[in-house]
This record gives C-alpha cells, sequence and structure tokens, in this order.
C-alpha cells in the first residue's frame, strides 16, 4: 500500500529530526535493506523519502516547509 505525499514528507521530518544530516544516508540504506528483502514497494517509498529529505535539508534555515 502506498503512503500519501503528506505521510512522505512527515516521515522525510522525522528522519531529520532523528538523524540530523545523516538522515539521506539513513533513509538511502533502508532503502536498500528493503529491497534486499525483496520489498520493492518499501524500497520506492525510501526512495521518495530521500528525494523529500535533501529537499528539506536545502532550504535556507528558518524557510517555511
Amino acid at each position: 500500500m502506498a503512503i500519501g505525499e503528506w505521510e512522505l514528507w512527515a516521515c522525510a521530518d522525522e528522519a531529520i529530526r532523528q538523524h540530523r544530516l545523516d538522515a539521506p544516508i539513513f533513509a538511502a540504506m533502508r532503502a536498500d535493506e528493503l529491497l534486499e528483502q525483496g520489498d520493492q514497494e518499501g524500497a520506492r517509498t525510501w526512495r521518495l523519502i530521500v528525494t523529500r529529505i535533501n529537499g528539506l535539508l536545502s532550504q535556507p534555515a528558518g524557510a517555511p516547509h
């Protein structure tokens, strides 16, 4: 089951909160783990989260999300 856009952004935000600047690496590693386990949909979801994490981290400090 695919998750919605809001959930993707919420997951990206939470990953940054927990892992700070390592969040993209954490999320990419999670995508790889799921792919190795044969979970294509889960890996795809985490790749989408990586994209959003990178977007959030590239915003200037204090910019609204």
